[in-house]
C-alpha cells in the first residue's frame, strides 16, 4: 500500500502492534464484557443504550458514513431536502380538522381579484389591420398542424400571419395524427371552416383544399410539393427571402411541420392577424359549441350560491403526465411499474437512453411535478375558498382517480367534470377524441370566474391569453408557485395559520400577475395587450 494511505477499515489495533504500545481489548471482547456486567446486575433497562454507544463505536471506527447509501437504512446518514418527497397525504391528515373547523371563510370568489380602472384593456387590433382590397396571389400555402388542442390552434394563427405576409392564399390546415393524443379529427371536427374562412376574407384567402389544376402539377400528391422546412421561430425575413421565392416559382409550397415557426416578435400588421385569428376566427364547431354552452349554463346554474361564480382546475394529472415527469408520489413499487410501461408506450425508450438521469427529488422541488388532486384541494382551502366553492374539473382520464380524486371531493363536494355535467349520450359523439374533449374542458373553463393552472402546457397558456382578452386584461387565474408550494406540504407540523398566511400570497401574487404585457420572448396567445389590446383610454 502507499505510504500516507490506509484501508478505510484499518485497525486501530494493527497500529499499536506495530509501535509497540498496549493493546487495547477488541471491541468484541468490551461488548462481552459490558453484556455479561449487565446481566450479572439485571441492569435491563441499561442494555439497549448501552449496545447503541458501543455499536456506534465500533463501527463509525472503520466506516465513512459520507459515503454510504441511503437506502441502508441508518436514520443519521441522509434526509432528503425540503420539498423532495411527496408528503401531502401526511400533512392533508394533520390539517384537515382544522380546515373542517374553519368557518371564518372569506367570500374569497368575490373578492380575489382587483383590477384598477387605469388597467382595464379592450379589443383594438383592428385598427392595425390592411383594410384594402386584396392583391392576386401570389400562390397557395399548405402547412400541417401537429400536437393537441392548442398546438394545432397556435399553428394555425401562424400560418394565417405567415399567409397574410407572403400574401398567399391558405390551404385549411391539415392535423398530423400525433402518438400521444391519438385524435384523429379534421379541421372541420374541432373548428368552425366556414366562420374562418369568412372571418378573415378581407385580410387572408383561406381555400379548404388545394385546386385540382394546381395538384396536378404535382401528379395529385401533396407530398411533392416542395417542403420548405422553416426553423423554430423564423423571422419575416426569412419567410420572404427563402420561402416566397419559391412560392412565386412554384405556385405552391407546403410547410410540414408547422409548430412554433414564425417568431413570437413581427411587425404590427402581421401580429393583428395572428390577433384576428385566435381571438375571432377560431371558434369550436357547432357540435362542440352547442354542448359546450349547455355545459357552461349548468355550471352556472349548480353555482347559484356563489351567485354564479365558480372556479375551473386544469389538472394534470393523467397517467401520461405523471409519467413524463419522471416524479414519484406515494404508489410504491406498482406507481414505478406503471409509470415505466407508461414512458415505454409513449416514448419508446428515450427515457433509457444512455446518460439520461431521472432525479424526482430535484424535479419535485424545482416545482416541475404535476400537482395532485389533493394538493389542489389544500392550496385552495388555504387560500379561502370554503367547500361551498363549485370546482369544475377539467381533465383527461385522472391516473388512479379512485385514490387520487378523493380528498378533492372530500374538500369540495360541489366538484363538477363534463361527464357529470353532460350525460353519456351528449358525449358519445366526442369519444376517442382528445382535441374535442379539451374543447369543452376549455370553454368551461373559460367562463369560471377563477381558472387554476397545476402544470405548464398550451392549454393553461391559450386560456390565460383568452381569459385576459375576455375579461379587460386581467387572467383571473391562480399560478401557484410550486417551489413554495411543495416547501409548505412538506412539513406535516405546520400549523394552519401559518399554511393559510402562505397560500394567500399565492393568491395576492396570482392577483397582481393577473394583469400583464407581452414581452419580446412572449406570445400574443398568452399576452394579448399590448399588441391585440388596447387601455381602454386609448382604445
Amino acid at each position: 500500500m502507499p505510504p500516507g494511505l490506509q484501508s478505510p477499515c484499518s485497525s486501530p489495533r494493527a497500529k499499536l502492534r506495530k509501535g509497540g504500545g498496549a493493546v487495547p481489548q477488541s471491541p468484541r471482547r468490551l461488548v462481552v464484557v459490558v453484556v455479561s456486567a449487565a446481566l450479572r446486575r439485571r441492569g435491563l433497562l441499561l442494555l439497549v443504550p448501552l449496545m447503541y454507544l458501543v455499536a456506534m463505536v465500533v463501527f463509525m471506527g472503520c466506516w465513512d458514513l459520507e459515503f454510504v447509501p441511503v437506502r441502508v437504512g441508518v436514520a443519521i446518514l441522509r434526509r432528503s431536502p425540503p420539498g423532495a418527497v411527496y408528503r401531502s397525504p401526511q400533512v392533508f391528515k394533520k390539517l384537515w380538522p382544522f380546515m373542517q373547523a374553519d368557518v371564518n371563510h372569506s367570500n374569497a370568489l368575490a373578492t380575489a381579484w382587483h383590477s384598477k380602472a387605469s388597467q382595464r384593456w379592450k379589443s383594438c387590433f383592428s385598427k392595425k389591420l390592411h383594410q384594402k382590397e386584396l392583391p392576386p396571389s401570389n400562390g397557395f400555402l399548405i402547412i400541417e398542424a401537429n400536437g393537441g388542442l392548442n398546438q394545432q390552434r397556435l399553428s394555425i394563427c401562424d400560418a394565417v400571419a405567415v399567409a397574410g405576409m407572403l400574401n398567399a392564399t391558405l390551404v385549411i390546415p391539415m392535423f398530423h395524427l400525433n402518438s400521444v393524443w391519438r385524435d384523429s379529427s379534421k379541421f372541420g371536427d374541432i373548428f368552425d371552416e366556414e366562420y374562418f374562412i369568412d372571418t378573415l376574407k378581407n385580410h387572408v384567402r383561406v381555400v379548404k383544399e388545394l385546386p385540382e389544376d394546381i395538384l396536378q402539377r404535382f401528379d395529385n400528391n401533396i407530398s411533392n410539393i416542395i417542403n420548405m422546412r422553416a426553423k423554430a421561430l423564423s423571422t419575416k425575413s426569412y419567410y420572404l427571402q427563402k420561402v416566397l421565392p419559391k412560392l412565386l416559382e412554384l405556385g405552391a409550397v407546403r410547410i410540414a411541420p408547422f409548430s412554433n415557426r414564425l417568431a413570437h416578435s413581427v411587425p404590427p400588421s402581421i401580429q393583428a392577424l395572428r390577433c384576428l385569428a385566435n381571438y375571432e376566427a377560431l371558434r369550436f364547431s357547432e357540435p362542440i359549441r352547442g354542448l359546450a354552452k349547455d355545459m357552461v349554463d349548468r355550471m352556472l346554474k349548480k353555482s347559484s350560491n356563489t351567485s354564479g361564480k365558480y372556479i375551473s382546475v386544469h389538472l394534470r394529472f393523467e397517467e401520461d403526465m405523471v409519467a413524463f415527469s419522471c416524479c414519484t408520489y406515494d404508489g410504491g413499487k406498482e406507481e414505478k411499474r406503471e409509470m415505466d410501461n407508461a414512458r415505454e408506450r409513449s416514448w419508446r425508450g428515450k427515457f433509457r437512453r444512455p446518460g439520461r438521469v431521472i432525479n424526482p427529488e430535484a424535479n419535485r422541488m424545482d416545482g416541475k411535478c404535476p400537482l395532485t388532486p389533493l394538493e389542489v384541494g389544500m392550496m385552495l382551502r388555504g387560500m379561502g375558498f370554503g367547500n361551498n366553492t363549485p370546482i369544475y374539473v377539467a381533465s383527461g382520464k385522472i391516473y388512479n382517480a379512485e385514490k387520487y380524486m378523493a380528498p378533492l371531493r372530500q374538500m369540495f363536494p360541489l366538484l363538477e367534470t363534463k361527464e357529470t355535467l353532460a350525460s353519456a349520450d351528449e358525449l358519445a359523439q366526442f369519444k376517442g377524441y382528445s382535441s374535442r374533449l379539451a374543447a369543452l374542458d376549455y370553454t368551461v373553463c373559460a367562463h369560471s370566474e377563477a381558472f387554476v393552472t397545476t402544470q405548464g402546457g398550451n392549454f393553461p397558456h391559450f386560456l390565460l391569453g383568452h381569459r385576459r382578452y375576455l375579461y379587460a386584461g386581467h387572467s383571473k387565474t391562480i399560478q401557484p408557485d410550486k417551489r413554495k408550494l411543495v416547501l409548505a406540504l412538506d412539513n406535516p407540523n405546520i400549523r394552519w395559520d401559518r399554511f393559510k398566511r402562505s397560500m394567500q400570497e399565492m393568491l395576492r401574487r396570482s392577483d397582481l400577475k393577473g394583469v400583464g404585457q407581452r414581452k419580446s420572448n412572449a406570445a400574443i396567445y398568452t399576452f394579448p395587450m399590448p399588441d391585440c389590446m388596447c387601455q381602454q383610454s386609448e382604445a
